[in-house]
């Protein structure tokens, strides 16, 4: 089994997300900083009501720096359409900071391979830094290992997805709610009606969230 130091000798004390995003460029608190072309912090408006995280960057995030600008970003964008909110007033990141990938020989393309419990633990302390640089009423974590990281792994998004729970950590400096859905990515891998359905299911969740923050997200 792989072990990683961990992020938190390269998490700053204290500081913005502006200080967060600079320092994690250099981050080596687990093995993926190896391969992923750079670090993909988390973007958006520093005093967001709503947070969303998701998994990891993709292969478009990797490549551009941003996250959620891949395909996956793009229907989240359309579900958050739809659910009324605008993406500028949310702060969005994901609980591991760099794409991880295998290669397929025969074309070149990088494929995503889901991060490790360990890559994920290693990866926390940037999300609780992000937590508690924004002090958001409510974080939506997209898919599962968004929601176990914080959660722990016995979160079932399958079975508890669309509920309001409280996030009270020790490590946070401010508790808040907390509700989960699936990943964009989930949806995309489905067709017709079942897309559908499923893109249906997001928008109630992220509607939800806007809901219970206020309508200042609509």
């Amino acid at each position: 089994m792989a072990r990683h130091p961990g992020a938190e000798a390269w998490v700053p004390e204290s500081g913005g997300i502006t200080r967060l995003r600079k320092a994690a460029r250099s981050c080596e608190g687990c093995d993926l900083y190896r391969e992923a072309t750079q670090t993909v912090f988390g973007e958006g408006a520093e005093d967001a009501r709503l947070f969303l995280v998701g998994e990891q960057p993709g292969d478009v995030e990797d490549r551009e720096g941003e996250p959620f600008v891949g395909p996956a970003g793009h229907l989240l964008d359309q579900a958050l359409e739809e659910a009324g909110i605008e993406r500028s007033r949310i702060y969005l990141t994901n609980a591991v900071k760099h794409f991880k990938f295998e290669h397929v020989e025969r074309t070149g393309r990088r494929l995503h391979k889901k991060p490790t419990r360990g890559e994920t633990v290693a990866c926390r302390p940037w999300l609780l830094a992000e937590l508690n640089a924004v002090k958001p009423e409510l974080v939506v974590a997209l898919g599962a290992t968004a929601a176990q990281s914080l959660m722990g792994t016995d979160f079932r998004v399958s079975t508890q997805r669309g509920e309001l729970f409280d996030l009270d950590l020790a490590e946070l400096d401010e508790p808040c709610e907390f509700l989960a859905t699936v990943h964009p990515s989930a949806v995309i891998r489905l067709s017709g009606d079942e897309r559908d359905e499923a893109l249906s299911r997001l928008v109630a969740d992220l509607g939800k969230a806007a809901e219970t923050v206020g309508a200042a997200h609509r």
